[in-house]
């Protein structure tokens, strides 16, 4: 799956729900997705706020593991490793650049229907 998803529409195995997720939270389980059963940390994915996406995730039914890794060094402590526990089908996967896309095209079409209400006709050829 491509780092800039914006948008996804995936469903639960296990209740066959259909949860359409946006921006960061689709970002999110995205990469939880694509990294499988060895999960991820922020500093493997870096993005403000991971823990509130997170918990966005989970209060929307997403069994989502937070693995307590100690590490060592200069700063020694502990950080949490997310891993996705609900078993998913991706339905739909949107990325920026698709946006994007789609943007350009609304624009152009929007473009030309807004030329004609207008009463702008392009000019004939005699």
């Amino acid at each position: 799956m491509h780092s800039s998803v914006v948008e996804l529409l995936v469903q639960r195995d296990d209740s066959r729900e259909v949860l359409r997720l946006k921006g960061r939270e689709a970002w999110t389980l995205a990469s939880l997705i694509e990294v499988g059963e060895g999960g991820l940390t922020p500093l493997e994915r870096p993005a403000p706020r991971w823990s509130a996406y997170v918990h966005t995730l989970r209060k929307r039914g997403l069994a989502i593991d937070t693995v307590e890794e100690h590490h060592a060094g200069p700063y020694p402590g502990a950080h949490g490793r997310y891993v996705l526990r609900a078993p998913l089908t991706v339905l739909k996967v949107v990325t920026a650049e698709d946006k994007r896309r789609s943007g350009r095209a609304d624009a152009v079409r929007s473009a030309r229907r807004n030329d004609h209400s207008a009463g702008y006709a392009p000019d004939s050829v005699s």
